[in-house]
């Protein structure tokens, strides 16, 4: 399992953390995915087999955006 940590900017309530999480943890072969709206941040638990990019744009598909 790897983790990887995105940076992602327009989360403001408990919706948008849901929305978020949601969308990572349906991905196959993501463990967990956790938002921490203070920190505009998630930090997914996966296995390698997922791709940054796939992570990003099931994040973008809900709305958000996602910083490098």
């Amino acid at each position: 399992m790897k983790e990887t940590t995105l940076t992602v900017e327009g989360m403001t309530c408990n919706h948008c953390k849901a929305a978020v999480e949601g969308a990572l943890n349906e991905l196959n072969g993501v463990e967990s995915a956790t938002v921490s709206l203070q920190e505009h941040r998630v930090d997914v638990i996966h296995q390698d087999s997922v791709s940054l990019e796939t992570m990003v744009e099931a994040v973008e598909e809900q709305g958000y955006d996602v910083k490098a």
